[in-house]
């Protein structure tokens, strides 16, 4: 990740793109050395929220040309142009002004579980294809509600899951096709939740692969309205 929250004008300004690209081809150079420090220094249910494999490039500046936004729609990775304006001594807004996100999933896939050497594997997106239309049509229905929560909202199909963010994610669906159900993470304290057995649960001491403390299992057009409520705080919280 990339961030210069310097003033920038004129030639300095348009050269932000080029900096914050340098800056990624450095992270790809030190990747083994990074992973190899996190493993070392964060504990394993933080580890597990890095998107390492995929990450994320944000370039800030006073403004960006047309030439930038059409630069970034060209890459096959995840960039975002954010503008931002100062209004007095006190007041810093961040706008976004364009966004790219790679076509298809460019992270390692996951192995299929009892497989050996070169296994088929399956995906997020995968799994969602070999669902029964009932749980596809769920989960239509989910991500549009999702995607109407703001403009400012992305999806980006990963290989355990779908995440949908802002600036960060706010949301992870896992499709279970067995199952007939649908597992989403939310970032709320569990705590302040009034859990429901078969419908909320508390993940904050289990493993899980999506981002958040509560995980929300919606296999019913009933178990969606209820969950809205709590996807809507966990965006609204970023």
């Amino acid at each position: 990740m990339s961030r210069d929250y310097r003033v920038q004008t004129g030639a300095q300004r348009e050269r932000q793109l080029t900096r914050g690209c340098f800056t990624w081809i450095g992270y790809w150079t030190t990747k083994p050395n990074l992973c190899f420090w996190c493993s070392r220094s964060l504990d394993p249910r933080r580890r597990k929220q890095l998107s390492g494999p995929n990450p994320r490039l944000l370039c800030i500046a006073g403004d960006f040309t047309k030439y930038d936004e059409h630069a970034v729609q060209q890459i096959n990775r995840t960039i975002e142009l954010i503008r931002y304006r100062r209004y007095g001594e006190d007041l810093l807004l961040f706008e976004l002004v364009n966004a790219s996100a790679p076509q298809g999933d460019v992270s390692p896939k996951a192995p299929v579980p009892g497989t050996k050497g070169k296994a088929a594997y399956k995906t997020s997106l995968e799994h969602l294809e070999t669902a029964p239309d009932l749980l596809r049509d769920l989960f239509e229905a989910l991500k549009a509600y999702l995607l109407a929560l703001g403009d400012d909202v992305q999806m980006k199909p990963l290989s355990w899951y779908i995440a949908f963010k802002r600036f960060k994610n706010f949301a992870c669906v896992e499709v279970h096709p067995n199952a007939g159900k649908l597992v989403c993470f939310v970032k709320l304290n569990p705590a302040d939740v009034a859990l429901q057995p078969g419908f909320t649960r508390d993940v904050r001491s289990i493993g899980h692969y999506g981002t958040g403390d509560l995980e929300i299992t919606i296999s019913s057009e009933f178990q969606l309205e209820q969950a809205k409520p709590l996807i809507l705080q966990s965006y609204e919280i970023g």
